[in-house]
C-alpha cells in the first residue's frame, strides 16, 4: 500500500522562505562585517549555498563565508569534518544550516564541531522545523514550523542534489 504524500512547499514557496530567512540573518547580524554560514552536508549545505547567494545579492558589501560540515549521523558520538578549518570562524557570527530540524541531533553535532572555537554568536537556520526536539536545539530562523506526528516523514527535495524540482513533502 503506497503512502500518501502531501506537498508542503513548492519551488516558489521555498524561494520565498529562503529570502525571508536571508533577510532575518542579515538583520540579526547587521553590525557584523562578516557572517559564516555552516551548511550540514548534503541538503543543508545546498540550502546554505542558496542563502549565501541571496545574502550577497542583498548585502554586497558584507563578507559571507561558507563552511561545509559532514557529519557521521549513524554514530553515537560526534564525528564531523569540515571543508575548511573551523578556526576560520573564530570571533565571527555563525549560522548552522540544515534542511529539516527533527530531533536536533544533527544540528547539535554541527554545533559541536565549533565547540572549541571562540565565536561572537551562533544561530541556527532550517527550511522546516518539525518540533520533535530531543536535544536542546531550536531554530533561530526557519521557513516553516510544522507540527507532525513522529511516524510522519518530511522529505526535502533540492534540484542540485535530487535532480528533481525543489519541493517539501510530508508522508
Amino acid at each position: 500500500m503506497p503512502s500518501k504524500k502531501t506537498l508542503i512547499l513548492n519551488k516558489e514557496q521555498i524561494l520565498q522562505k529562503s529570502k525571508r530567512i536571508a533577510y532575518q540573518i542579515l538583520e540579526d547580524n547587521f553590525e557584523e562585517p562578516s557572517i559564516v554560514l555552516v551548511g550540514i552536508a548534503d541538503r543543508g549545505y545546498i540550502f546554505a549555498q542558496r542563502l549565501q547567494k541571496i545574502l550577497k545579492d542583498i548585502a554586497p558589501d558584507k563578507e559571507i563565508e561558507l563552511i561545509k560540515v559532514t557529519i557521521q549521523k549513524n554514530k553515537r558520538s560526534l564525528e564531523a569534518t569540515t571543508d575548511i578549518p573551523v578556526e576560520s570562524a573564530a570571533n565571527k557570527a555563525i549560522v548552522i544550516i540544515d534542511d529539516v530540524l527533527n530531533s536536533g541531533r544533527t544540528l547539535a553535532y554541527g554545533l559541536g564541531a565549533f565547540i572549541n572555537v571562540p565565536l561572537k554568536k551562533m544561530r541556527t537556520a532550517v527550511l522546516v522545523d518539525r518540533s520533535h526536539h530531543q536535544f536542546p536545539i531550536f531554530s533561530d530562523f526557519y521557513g516553516l514550523k510544522l507540527s507532525t506526528i513522529l511516524k510522519e516523514h518530511v522529505e526535502v527535495r533540492l534540484e542540485e542534489f535530487d535532480k528533481q524540482e525543489d519541493s517539501v513533502w510530508l508522508s
